[in-house]
């Protein structure tokens, strides 16, 4: 008898793979759970994402297979959730698996009682034993054999690891000072890789945040730009960049950034490009500015969304096989190129007769700048049509408010300093999709699919990086309704989320109650919803003058303080918002005077907030700039040289 679709209206590409599935899935929700209770089943919950290799690799080995399909079904209520879609659901259970196996990924594979008590956990697990592990198959029969013989001794341990797990919130906390933010340089430079960039040893991440906090903490102290120039450069010439399409993939395999994880995921390359672009305007890098476009068009181009939203990922897969979209044998460069420019093309991205990746192949490098310009753009070009005749990954294309949050900060201040109106253009009609299908009543949904909205509530997340996107958006164009349409969104953050101690959690007060409340200050891939939820609302309170919002940012802010003092590798976003809150930020406005428009957007002062109407230019004659620091004001300037002046600006040439 076939199983019953339940996941075939899932606005979840990842619940969608699985509808197929001879397991009989569930989503989460409270029927799931109620017929855990009825029919007297523990709850096997397993969470993972589309674009990733391994929860691919599990649902092929296991949930496809009738067998084991057949006992999941006899013994257990299976739910499937995408993390994507309900980081809540995951994190709680995450900090579940971390306590009990001291370590956590995906796919994550949690038994729960009927009332949501975790009391067994792991991640992957194969379809036979291998290198010490059991096999799937064995953990489902063991687990079986527990509840059914040992039921109380299992309910009793779901409950001591709620009891564990859930702790009153707040903590230490100590105020934003300069030491504090050098003590937390101090920090990064111990743990940094001197040799390849980036902190720490295989697999390497793109350390995101902590590159936006070493640019602003190097414009106020003049300490730290090497290591984000050093990072970046060896980022964007290693094969973890994609030096024919543009784009950054997930993380490296290796300590180098040669080969990559291959899904490229929305929040990295926003989160990427604004970093190239705060570097350009550093710098003058035309390396900085090259990635920077490229990575830009690579998300209007291979993300970009029928809506005009962007899409969450492409998976690291193709046809099941890592790589093979992406990675060249010298014989193929030769084939696609002709002897002549083949030859070159070998020597230029690095590709060997031994390979860097499997089977002999290669992901391309560019450890050297071209030494023809015009040939290697037109070499890139006929290789990008050539890829383009090979197998394609899959595009998840689930609309993330919060991840568009982010690409619309990074687009509209992209379009705005390296002269692409385009790009302004997308992070407006972006918005324009969030505002009317992601908003009801004023609250945020945080996904949609094909122009159809989810039903999960927006978290901290959402609310807090499109807050920022809007607020980076309204300094962009000058539009006071997306300065508005933030405000509003911090309000609510305001009136649901705080946690009576100045910190913030995860989850609204009236969002679904789960095994407990999440609350997790540090950053992840993204920065933490506490750290971007305070860099929103400081910026929003520059603009508005709104005192409220400026001291819940300082509160929140001070919950986090201890961290960033100490493991400033978890708290970059927070450390580099707490730059800006010790340089006012600077309030900049400037009526009707293009020229110093220019030099107030090139300025590094950390935060900096640059507008052209609204609360700040109430009253004041145009035709000049005005600086101002929490609205003690200088004397207004008409000269470009003054305002840079007051900025504490450094201006390179362009293309220095």
């Amino acid at each position: 008898m076939p199983m019953p679709n339940r996941l075939a209206a899932s606005t979840s590409p990842y619940l969608l793979q699985h509808k197929e599935n001879p397991v009989d899935w569930w989503e989460w929700g409270p029927e799931a759970f109620a017929h855990a209770e009825a029919s007297q089943r523990p709850v096997l919950l397993s969470v993972g994402y589309s674009a990733f290799h391994w929860c691919n690799v599990m649902a092929h080995e296991s949930f496809e297979d009738d067998a084991t399909a057949a006992f999941m079904n006899e013994h257990f209520v299976n739910v499937k959730v995408d993390r994507e879609e309900r980081p809540d659901v995951d994190a709680v259970y995450m900090e579940a698996v971390q306590a009990m196996t001291g370590h956590g990924g995906w796919p994550m594979t949690s038994f729960l009682t009927a009332s949501g008590e975790p009391f067994f956990c792991g991640t992957y697990w194969p379809p036979e034993p291998r290198r010490g592990m059991p096999s799937f198959r064995q953990v489902l029969e063991s687990v079986a054999q527990t509840w059914q013989t040992r039921r109380d001794e299992v309910l009793a341990a779901g409950a001591e690891v709620v009891q564990r797990l859930s702790r009153p919130p707040g903590g230490a906390t100590a105020q934003v000072t300069s030491e504090l933010l050098d003590r937390a340089l101090s920090s990064l430079r111990a743990g940094y890789d001197g040799v390849h960039g980036g902190f720490g040893g295989a697999p390497k991440f793109p350390p995101s945040m902590v590159l936006e906090f070493l640019l602003r903490h190097a414009a106020r102290t003049g300490e730290g730009l090497e290591l984000v120039e050093h990072t970046c450069r060896a980022m964007a010439g290693g094969g973890m960049y994609d030096q024919l399409a543009g784009g950054f993939a997930r993380y490296s395999v290796d300590a180098q950034w040669v080969v990559p994880h291959f899904e490229k995921m929305l929040y990295d390359n926003a989160l990427l490009l604004r970093v190239h672009v705060h570097l350009w305007r550093a710098t003058g890098s035309a390396s900085a500015r090259r990635v920077a476009l490229e990575t830009a068009d690579f998300l209007l181009r291979d993300l970009r969304t029928a809506e005009g939203g962007f899409a969450s990922a492409l998976d690291a897969d193709t046809d099941g096989e890592e790589g093979l979209t992406y990675v060249w044998t010298p014989a193929q460069l030769l084939d696609a190129l002709g002897d002549d420019d083949g030859a070159w093309a070998v020597e230029q991205f690095d590709v060997t007769d031994a390979g860097t990746f499997e089977g002999g192949a290669s992901v391309l490098q560019r450890l050297l700048e071209p030494d023809d310009a015009e040939r290697y753009a037109r070499v890139c070009a006929r290789l990008l049509e050539v890829r383009g005749r090979r197998p394609q990954p899959g595009r998840d294309d689930k609309v993330v408010a919060a991840w568009n949050g982010l690409a619309i900060a990074a687009l509209a201040e992209a379009g705005t300093l390296l002269d692409r109106p385009d790009l302004v253009d997308a992070a407006e009609v972006c918005a324009d999709l969030l505002r009317e299908l992601h908003t009801v009543d004023g609250r945020l949904l945080r996904t949609s699919i094909g122009g159809r909205a989810g039903r999960h509530a927006g978290v901290l997340e959402d609310y807090a990086d499109v807050a920022e996107g809007l607020l980076a958006l309204s300094s962009a164009t000058g539009d006071l309704s997306r300065l508005r349409d933030a405000e509003a969104l911090l309000d609510v953050v305001l009136q649901h989320f705080p946690d009576g101690r100045g910190g913030l959690f995860d989850t609204a007060d009236d969002a679904e109650q789960l095994m407990r409340r999440p609350q997790d200050p540090t950053d992840g891939a993204v920065p933490s919803g506490l750290a971007a939820a305070a860099g929103a609302m400081l910026t929003c309170a520059a603009m508005t003058g709104r005192d409220d919002l400026r001291t819940a940012a300082e509160q929140a802010l001070s919950t986090v303080a201890p961290l960033i003092g100490t493991h400033a590798r978890f708290a970059g976003w927070a450390a580099a918002v707490s730059e800006a809150l010790l340089a006012g930020p600077a309030e900049v406005v400037v009526l009707e005077r293009p020229d110093l428009l220019a030099v107030a957007r090139r300025a590094t002062s950390p935060g900096a907030v640059v507008v052209t109407g609204g609360p700040l230019a109430e009253g004041r004659p145009s035709g000049a700039a005005y600086v101002c620091r929490q609205f003690v004001c200088e004397a207004p300037t008409t000269d470009a040289a003054r305002l840079a002046e007051q900025l504490q600006a450094r201006l390179p040439e362009a293309g220095s």
